[in-house]
């Protein structure tokens, strides 16, 4: 496999049948690989049709629901190379070669988004690291040297030794406390799930969390009466910090401005005093190494899946530093958290765009005049 190389994945453990015969391309910062048991990648003879053209075509509901009603199996869900190859390719009309275009730039556009929301937070991350992890303005200053990249005032707020703590060598006058006694408190959400709705509130998944971050382009809705049910306990709010205690351990992520959502199964959440720090800060606490190494040191291993003890989760020790400083390091990541955010409703709104454009594909609803507008204005 090279980069640019088509792939699809002929089996399906989720038994939705939504990962069934589903299409990824190589992406361009990969140079070479190998493929995975039950994938199989596509090989051209000649080129009647464009690569992007079946890329796109085998992205259509048309498409997904043919997967679906050729699945096998019960526990993993399996589609046959025939079945997969008896897939009628028409051939695009002129339209369809202008919407491909189109979707082209609508993926490359969500591609940098998110391509630039990881290098605002690896600043952020970086930042965290420096201040909270390897305590380097604190060993500047133990070093009699002005610490690097700050000015006065901030570096004031740092000690300028270390002393013993539970969690080892730390900066003098921090504390290590539980995370209890810290925040406001840590929920779950109700054990169920609720029947999908075609819109209305957001119904987090576990699916949803991608490591550090919220991935809204697949969501699941509910309905207001249900809204109601599953926010009983808690109702998710700009801030909070959402993680996941099955499974996919060890993601989190912040819940965005302007989300209105509930907790689903396997899914905690996090939320902060405002007295002892905003979300950004125990956000990078729960994400940085040595909290992580904590959750490995708590993991408990099952025969499907590992888990944290939620209800252990209150008891973890976490270094403390002074509110000052928190609030500092807050002012600090603050702008690059907003302009995550923007990035963040600017790629949801292309993700929809182009959902709404992949049923139209092949199906002769769209006409040249339509796409060549469609166009005009993805292109400012």
């Amino acid at each position: 496999m090279k980069s640019g190389d088509l792939y699809v994945s002929l089996k399906d453990v989720t038994q939705s049948g939504d990962l069934l015969g589903s299409i990824a391309r190589v992406p361009s910062d990969i140079a070479s690989g190998r493929l995975t048991q039950d994938t199989v990648k596509l090989v051209f003879d000649g080129d009647p049709v464009s690569r992007d053209y079946i890329y796109w075509l085998l992205r259509t509901p048309a498409y997904r629901e043919y997967c679906r009603g050729c699945a096998t199996g019960t526990t993993t869900l399996g589609l046959s190379r025939d079945d997969f190859l008896d897939f009628p390719v028409p051939s695009p009309a002129p339209a369809d070669e202008l919407l491909i275009e189109l979707l082209e730039g609508v993926e490359k556009r969500i591609t940098l988004l998110r391509e630039t929301n990881a290098t605002l937070e690896a600043i952020a991350q970086a930042l965290f690291k420096s201040w909270f992890v390897d305590f380097d303005p604190v060993r500047a200053k133990a070093e009699f040297r002005q610490p690097e990249g700050m000015d006065a005032t901030t570096a004031a707020l740092f000690p300028d030794s270390f002393e013993e703590s539970e969690l080892g060598l730390v900066p003098k006058g921090w504390t290590v406390r539980p995370i209890g006694e810290l925040v406001e408190g840590i929920y779950d959400g109700p054990h169920a799930t609720p029947a999908e709705s075609a819109d209305g509130p957001v119904f987090l998944g576990i699916k949803n969390l991608t490591g550090t971050s919220l991935d809204l382009s697949d969501i699941r809705h509910i309905s207001e009466s249900d809204w109601k049910q599953w926010t009983r306990r808690v109702e998710p709010r700009r801030g909070d910090i959402v993680f996941s205690y099955e499974a996919t351990l060890g993601f989190f992520a912040l819940i965005p401005p302007g989300v209105r959502c509930c907790l689903g199964r396997r899914l905690a959440l996090v939320r902060p005093h405002a007295e002892n720090g905003a979300g950004m800060f125990w956000f990078h606490q729960f994400i940085s190494a040595p909290f992580q190494q904590l959750l490995d040191k708590h993991t408990i291993h099952g025969a499907t899946v590992n888990r944290i003890a939620l209800k252990a989760f209150p008891s973890y020790p976490v270094l403390n530093p002074p509110e000052p400083l928190k609030s500092a390091f807050v002012d600090s990541v603050a702008p690059l958290w907003a302009a995550i955010h923007e990035n963040q409703v600017q790629a949801q709104t292309l993700t929809q765009l182009r959902d709404t454009l992949l049923p139209r594909l092949i199906s002769g609803q769209l006409r040249l005049p339509e796409a060549e507008a469609l166009m005009a204005e993805v292109a400012s």
